[in-house]
């Protein structure tokens, strides 16, 4: 658990609790809840202490109240829309290991992408290879077939991780590409493996590479033979690269072979070996948006003890041998997908292993980086024996106006250079941005789109540096590289069944991230119908609270089968069915609350709660009021006081309330489809008002009886109760609708503006008018006296 590979595992078996603020606001709702189910309960024990109620009725009188607040069905109730959600994300091909996080995905401000198999095909087609020669690159070859003999062609059909599976090749899909390219064919020691090891020289072989023989350059070359693979040090992110050892026919030479990024490479190779032209062509290849590899070589004395040789010995003082240039294709999907996010203000992020360059060409082409808009590179160093590490930002060299000169960008600086921009950054810089620049790190992480040559590690830190933010981070990968960005996410999805899935809280069967908005949204329709139910059972809470508390001051109460048709009939049944609508068919640039406790929150159970004890004051009064009204008889308490007309008044009312409220706190413009999509729902409540209705007017002697209800005398009187429930609807109805438009925002006026307890919105504030960043195409180091902190 001490290791890289331990903590990801450790981090998968015990998982932390998920940090998100309405479920912390829950519980602190709850405990409000408690607070007047207290209260309640202290009125209900003195209002019934002076009575001759036994001690017994009153202990349970008063406890009864606790569990009338605070509702034992409120968990399983809010947690009703995520499951409509999963099931739907599930028909769409989308599985969720933590339904939990189907809320947390509507919060979701940043996205962060994979480059290679998530904006990109994960397919890889060779586009071409240039050898190096005496006067460097020589022309491009653009199918490895046609190389000439020499060490390149064996270079790339040996140095590789391909083996064979019930005889077919099993493999990193770039390696296979690059292996079938060649036409070499793989074969593994089977049977009497004696044989194969003696006849390369008595050296156990892994794999044996044979040249195809219907190529005349190999018809005619001894220097193609065939070659055995005996020993391989694995591909390394952290290294960036990877290489074999190798043995010719009867062992008589050894070879080592080097493949990986070309920047680390060309460091391993001896200088006199390195093109001039290197970094030029390496530039150029890398702006057309290809994954460009590079090949080294050199012999190794066979006399040594080949098979147990280090890995620092063979990975130096290499002989260059050339470059490796693959081609995939942005998919199809990512462009369309990285608009509907940007257009619904949420961040999209690339961060990838691949080079800067190959990056910021994808990030260009998929949409991240608009047409109109240029890319900074952040350049910085870190300390070492001889220099101050440094921190530098340049422009990139195309796509300048002329209108707008270099000098006046460069003297400007880039927050303040009048044009659109995203940083660009790479592994090394940003772990010297880390150590070394702590002050202008959070404005990087700002203003940077594109993290490219990050290793594992870093991606996964680069995840929890957002977060530090207080930005809720989404993280979409499809290799075994991205599972620790995965984990650490706050939103995982992968797109692969493979490694990525385990580490994952979302898969998706689909292999592009159309899956990404579809998430967000569902997210977001969970976590409105989250709302939406806590609010409801809050009420349904409030409004059966104030109905005992009414009726026990008269001494009476709620029968039980009164209580079950409200519990049972009405609250569950709505409930149930209240999060079936779905999520809106497009992504808007508002995000859903997601804390309880705020002042629209309050205000509108606030608001409602006044309109149902009016309600139910108003039917009791209205009742007591009548001509024909007859006290109930005080020398009984409870049920034995039933049927009577204040019991009777009072759950006329109370019954409508539940169905107005439901519909009242039902939202859905703009992260819900319209109500009339419920079509359950919507008969539902049609049903239940009708059942109150016929309750209310002709209920009939038999449901008289079952529920303990009084036979009121006057129609006129009925049809008032349905007329004050009216009334009782158009008003919250007027309340909530006023609440949505912002009228309790007012109030925030009174007290100032109130400051964004956001990070990153602070953040964005203070760079917007920042004056004091580095310029551009200036070297900086932190002991430069013009730098004002950050702060």
């Amino acid at each position: 658990f001490f290791t890289a590979k331990g903590d990801l595992i450790s981090s998968i078996l015990y998982s932390q609790d998920t940090d998100f603020r309405f479920n912390k606001d829950a519980m602190k709702f709850l405990l409000i809840l408690g607070v007047i189910a207290l209260s309640g309960t202290i009125y209900i024990f003195v209002t019934l202490f002076k009575t001759d109620v036994t001690w017994g009725q009153l202990i349970i009188r008063a406890l009864d109240v606790v569990t009338i607040v605070v509702p034992p069905a409120l968990p399983a109730a809010i947690t009703t829309g995520t499951i409509y959600a999963q099931n739907r994300l599930k028909k769409h091909g989308i599985s969720c290991i933590s339904p939990p996080r189907i809320n947390i995905c509507g919060k979701v401000s940043v996205f962060c992408f994979d480059k290679t198999g998530t904006l990109t095909e994960e397919g890889l087609d060779v586009w071409g290879v240039m050898k190096t020669g005496p006067g460097g690159f020589s022309q491009l070859v653009p199918d490895p077939m046609l190389l000439p003999q020499g060490h390149m062609s064996v270079a790339l059909a040996s140095c590789h991780t391909v083996t064979l599976l019930q005889g077919q090749p099993l493999g990193d899909p770039l390696e296979l590409k690059m292996v079938e390219s060649t036409g070499w064919i793989l074969q593994e020691p089977e049977g009497d493996e004696d044989i194969v090891h003696s006849e390369f020289g008595g050296h156990r072989v892994l794999v044996v590479m044979r040249p195809p023989t219907d190529q005349p350059q190999y018809q005619r070359s001894s220097t193609n033979e065939a070659v055995a693979i005996i020993k391989r040090f694995p591909f390394s992110s952290a290294l960036q690269r990877m290489s074999v050892l190798t043995v010719d026919l009867g062992g008589r030479s050894a070879m080592a072979f080097l493949k990986g990024s070309p920047e680390m490479v060309a460091s391993l190779c001896r200088p006199d070996t390195v093109p001039e032209e290197f970094s030029s062509t390496l530039r150029t290849f890398s702006r057309e948006g290809l994954r460009v590899l590079a090949l080294a070589c050199k012999p190794v004395d066979i006399n040594s003890d080949v098979k147990n040789t280090e890995r620092a010995e063979v990975e130096k003082e290499m002989q260059f041998l050339g470059l490796l240039m693959m081609k995939n294709l942005v998919k199809p999907e990512s462009a369309a997908v990285i608009n509907v996010l940007n257009l619904a203000d949420i961040r999209s992020v690339m961060v990838t292993g691949d080079n800067l360059l190959t990056a910021v060409n994808v990030a260009k082409s998929c949409g991240m980086v608009g047409s109109d808009e240029k890319v900074i590179y952040v350049d910085a160093t870190p300390h070492t024996a001889e220099t101050l590490p440094t921190l530098r930002f340049s422009l990139e060299d195309e796509g300048t106006s002329p209108a707008q000169s270099t000098r006046d960008i460069i003297n400007q600086g880039p927050y303040q250079a009048g044009f659109s921009y995203h940083l660009a950054v790479t592994g090394k810089s940003f772990a010297a941005l880390c150590d070394h620049f702590p002050e202008h790190f959070p404005k990087v992480l700002m203003k940077a789109t594109i993290f490219a040559r990050m290793s594992p590690d870093q991606k996964s830190q680069l995840v929890k540096e957002l977060q530090k933010l207080n930005y809720r981070v989404g993280m979409c990968g499809d290799g075994a590289n991205d599972c620790g960005a995965l984990r650490a996410a706050d939103v995982g999805v992968s797109l692969s069944e493979a490694e990525a899935s385990v580490a994952s809280t979302f898969t998706s069967k689909t292999e592009n991230i159309s899956c990404v908005p579809m998430l967000i949204r569902e997210g977001r329709c969970s976590l409105v119908t989250s709302f939406s139910l806590f609010r409801y059972m809050a009420l349904y809470s409030l409004i059966q609270f104030c109905s005992v508390l009414i009726l026990n001051t008269v001494k009476t109460t709620l029968g039980d089968f009164q209580f079950l048709y409200f519990d049972l009939f009405l609250v569950t049944l709505l409930a149930m069915v209240m999060g079936r609508g779905g999520p809106s068919e497009e992504l808007y640039p508002c995000r859903p609350p997601a804390s309880l406790l705020s002042l629209p929150v309050f205000g509108s159970l606030f608001i409602h709660t006044c309109m149902i004890v009016l309600g139910q004051l108003g039917a009791f009064f209205i009742t007591t009021s009548q001509g024909w009204y007859i006290p109930l008889n005080s020398t009984v308490f409870g049920t034995d006081n039933l049927p009577n007309m204040e019991n009777n008044s009072v759950f006329d009312l109370s019954g409508f309330q539940y169905i107005i409220l439901a519909a009242v706190v039902t939202k859905s413009y703009p992260h819900k489809k319209p109500l009339y999509h419920n079509s359950i729902f919507l008969c539902l409540l049609l049903i239940q008002f009708a059942v109150m209705v016929w309750l209310v007017l002709y209920p009939g002697s038999s449901f008289s009886w079952l529920l303990q209800l009084y036979d009121f005398p006057d129609m006129t009187f009925r049809i008032l109760l349905v007329a004050v429930s009216a009334v009782n609807f158009l008003i919250c109805i007027f309340a909530e609708l006023l609440i949505d438009l912002g009228m309790l925002s007012c109030l925030r006026l009174l007290r100032g503006r109130r400051r964004s307890k956001k990070q990153y919105k602070i953040l964005k504030s203070v760079l917007s008018q920042c004056t004091t960043w580095p310029p551009l195409d200036q070297t900086l180091n932190p002991s430069d006296d013009s730098l004002i902190s950050f702060s």
